[in-house]
């Protein structure tokens, strides 16, 4: 009994500080996607009967703004924000319903009623309307877009500067320079900021935030002996310099960039990432090393376009190479195939603009942006760079480069060809004889490719091995296609040179569908990825979309082949348009000059470090910012155009990004002047006054107390238990299984199927750039702390950990171990009575793993 009051009054507690805390929901997320998809498809395939040029609006029913969208038709309402399950809009778009299927003619393609799904859920957005969230003054302009003149004028277009502090009447609270510019607005709404944290409670929330794991209670009795002036500036470095820092924030900048390991809806012709971990691992590497900020970037753009770059910091260019993927069936037509494809690209977009510099470029897709000085060219001109690139597995080896692209396109060639040829063998349609006649023709191509490349096997077998995995025969006679596929012709070459060719034969794999994700070892089923020697990354070639078969639509990379490419008006492949030269964002950029050097990803990178440079500086250091106080100075902290948000303390967030550059963009030294700032260092308790004026601490009058993300709350459960492995990089683990004991960052993360206690807890959705993270409170999150395996595991290597002496020596080492600090009288009152009504050891381990405590920032 005692057990479930304690878990239910922790349950009424972490509801009641939700709401709390609760603020505006970000829906940057969701306007993204209305503008890039769903405004797009509604043109295309719904105004025509339902918009204000129909000649009859059909069932009352109005889609082209947005309060017809909210009303609905005769029938009643189309959409419930935020559940697409109840939403009569998606029993329309799937067809559900015979007396109800929209459009009529054709339904949509899967991956567009995905969008409308995605939209849904995410609170139907629609910004359709005057200027809604734009300032006054801009309201009319915002309609149509801002010009270019108005635009370039933008506050976070100007260049940054470092700002004398504001003058201050309580200057003995000042430690570091953002001090004054948070207290001067305090002083200013007649607030004063909150107490000093206690030493103990500074050491754990300064661990969490800088490795997420607690300090050991040893560590934190020590750290609050040591009175020395220098105790604090001495511990932030040390967890700086802790390898375990990159492992912390190397997860938040994944979320930046989207990394996962699959794609959404994975199918034959976009299977998951076997060596994804690799640019996870670089990543981690890179912040333990303090890369600088604008090098970080720059790599993963186009460090094989830098000069004098270690082959191991290609492995940046994961940040393009795992970029998600949509399902190209080749049957299909040009336009729909190219389409498709140009969702792809468009995504590379959205990631880069709003990751880097906090603008939504995408949704000048299919016009010139509605609020923005961006135009349908702007995007265009960006689209062509990432269309002068093909994504691949590059091999870690060094290559001779000739060879080495030769390689890369053998790749991509060898996967469409054993996809067309199995695809032709299995549904040869009405045309046999010609379909095996295709066949035929594909598998020689096949093996005339792997014969090119017999010579890398003496040097690189593995290099030889991998092409052999990619290649799938399809039997172009009768017989089954489930027989073992031919031997490859590389193993032909062996054999006439003496070697094993039934060896080679057995190397060649047979599903396509199914080549790029490797199955688990047996006795490390946790385990996911190769360790072959290949990274995900691109090259420059360009990919052009190939219909001169009639049956099948290829998707071809020429490498060393930039293009151009056309302005798409209302996105239609159908309707192409002016050609916009690939080149920079006008309203950032220092001049028009068109991008020359190959793809342009290098000349892209180096202007978002030089002409957008304040913007990419405001941007990463409000994201910083937002990391360690649980709120950004900017709220929408994707979009610093006119839709967005301005910030809270204008002169701080310039002040920083302005000494952010001139400290070489080091994240380290931002952080650290960050941490020892006196507005990180106050307490978070509330206080009736400040709730009174300023109750979403907008101002900043406390540290902002929050739950831990799902990985520092993962991680600190096995760490009270004794379980966590210490292990850095390798392979991905499936953490939800029993058995595995990895840190949460090292977790496999899939877009076709997450991580099921990744979700409980607010992970965001790996298909897309995240801003930051939506944190929800429900009650099946406290129910996880009662009925989940994981926990129950933990929970009994906490017990085995502390199974030593006398019920209360076994508290206090249980309280050491959880909360690293001793049981309070109260508490050790409480246990005590516990025990002695017959209370088992293993459900109080749970109970304390139950706690808000563990589960809240300090």
């Amino acid at each position: 009994m005692r057990l479930c009051i304690l878990v239910a009054c922790g349950l009424a507690a972490a509801l009641a500080s939700a709401a709390e805390q609760a603020g505006p929901t970000d829906q940057g997320d969701g306007l993204a996607v209305f503008e890039q998809h769903i405004r797009p498809l509604l043109s295309e395939y719904c105004y025509k009967c339902h918009s204000a040029s129909s000649e009859k609006i059909k069932g009352d029913l109005r889609l082209d703004t947005r309060q017809g969208m909210q009303r609905g038709g005769t029938d009643g309402a189309i959409l419930v924000a935020g559940d697409p399950e109840h939403s009569r809009l998606m029993l329309a778009l799937r067809w559900s319903d015979h007396d109800l299927q929209m459009p009529p003619k054709k339904q949509l393609e899967p991956q567009q009623i995905r969008w409308f799904e995605t939209w849904i859920k995410l609170g139907a957005p629609d910004p359709r309307g005057a200027g809604d969230g734009a300032a006054p003054a801009l309201a009319a302009a915002a309609k149509h877009g801002l010009d270019l003149a108005t635009g370039r004028s933008w506050w976070s277009f100007q260049p940054v500067s470092e700002r004398p502090p504001p003058a201050v009447r309580n200057s003995a609270w000042v430690e570091r320079a953002p001090d004054p510019f948070i207290l001067a607005r305090l002083e200013a709404a007649g607030l004063a900021p909150s107490p000093r944290s206690d030493r103990r409670t500074l050491i754990r929330r300064a661990y969490l935030d800088l490795i997420g794991l607690r300090p050991s209670f040893e560590e934190v009795e020590a750290f609050a002996r040591d009175q020395a002036p220098d105790a604090y500036p001495r511990l932030i470095d040390r967890l700086l310099a802790s390898e375990q820092y990159g492992e912390r924030w190397g997860r938040y900048w994944l979320d930046v960039v989207r990394y996962g390991e699959d794609n959404p809806q994975g199918q034959a012709t976009n299977p998951g990432y076997r060596y994804a971990w690799r640019y996870r691992d670089w990543v981690i590497r890179a912040l333990n090393r303090d890369l600088p900020y604008d090098r970080f970037v720059q790599l993963q753009l186009a460090a094989d376009e830098m000069a004098g770059i270690a082959r191991d910091d290609l492995v940046a260019l994961g940040f393009l190479g795992l970029g998600p993927v949509y399902h190209k069936d080749a049957r299909l037509s040009k336009d729909v195939v190219g389409t498709l494809q140009a969702d792809d690209w468009d995504e590379r977009i959205d990631t880069v603009t709003r990751g880097f510099l906090g603008l939504t470029v995408a949704c000048a897709r299919c016009h010139d942006h509605k609020f923005d000085a961006v135009t349908s060219q702007d995007y265009y001109a960006l689209q062509g760079v990432f269309a002068s690139v093909g994504q691949v597995a590059r091999p870690l080896v060094q290559l001779e480069p000739a060879l080495e692209t030769r390689y890369m396109l053998a790749e991509q060639r060898l996967f469409y060809l054993g996809y067309a040829a199995n695809l032709m063998r299995t549904e040869p349609g009405s045309k046999p004889e010609e379909a095996r006649a295709k066949v035929q023709r594909w598998n020689a191509e096949i093996d005339s490719i792997l014969s090119s490349f017999v010579g890398l096997r003496e040097e690189h077998p593995e290099l030889v091995a991998e092409l052999e995995r990619l290649t799938q025969r399809a039997a172009p006679g009768d017989e089954a296609v489930a027989k073992k596929p031919a031997a490859p012709a590389l193993a032909k070459a062996d054999a006439a040179k003496g070697g094993d060719a039934q060896k080679a034969g057995d190397q060649a794999t047979g599903n396509l569908a199914g080549q790029a994700v490797e199955a688990a070892p047996k006795g490390k089923a946790t385990e996911r990825g190769s360790s072959a020697p290949f990274f995900h990354a691109v090259f420059d070639a360009g990919t052009f979309i190939n219909s001169s078969d009639p049956d099948f639509t290829f998707i071809d990379l020429r490498a060393g082949e930039a293009r151009d490419m056309p302005v798409l008006p209302g996105g239609n492949m159908a309707r192409p348009g002016a050609v916009a030269p690939r080149r920079f964002i006008a309203v950032l950029a220092k001049d028009a000059a068109p991008f020359r050097d190959r793809s342009g990803r290098r000349e892209l990178a180096e202007r978002l470090f030089s002409d957008a440079a304040p913007l990419a500086a405001r941007v990463m250091v409000n994201r910083v910012w937002a990391w360690h106080f649980a709120r950004p100075l900017v709220a929408t902290l994707s979009d610093f155009g006119v839709q967005g948000e301005r910030p809270t303390h204008p002169e701080l967030l310039d002040d920083l990004a302005a000494r952010f550059i001139s400290h070489g963009w080091s994240l380290k030294w931002l952080q650290r002047e960050i941490m020892l700032s006196a507005a990180y260092q106050q307490a978070s308790r509330p206080r009736d006054d400040a709730l009174a004026v300023d109750p979403t601490n907008r101002l900043l009058w406390r540290m902002n107390p929050r739950r831990l993300d799902a990985e520092a709350l993962l991680d600190c459960l096995q760490q009270a238990g004794g379980t966590l492995d210490p292990t850095m990089y390798g392979p991905s683990q499936i953490i939800d299984q029993t058995g595995s004991f990895r840190r949460a960052v090292y977790a496999r993360v899939g877009r076709e199927g997450g991580n099921r206690l990744f979700r409980l807890f607010d992970f965001p959705e790996p298909s897309m750039h995240s801003p930051g993270r939506e944190v929800t409170t429900t009650p099946i999150q406290q129910l996880f702390t009662l009925n989940s395996q994981f926990i129950q595991e933990r929970a009994a290597a906490l017990n085995a950990a502390t199974a030593t002496g006398s019920v209360a020596e076994r508290v206090r080492l249980a309280y050491h171990r959880v909360f690293a600090r001793d049981p309070t009288a109260a508490e050790a009152t409480l246990a005590d009575e516990y025990f002695s009504h017959g209370g088992t050891p293993a459900a109080y381990a749970q109970a304390l793993l139950a706690t808000n405590e563990v589960q809240y920032w300090p």
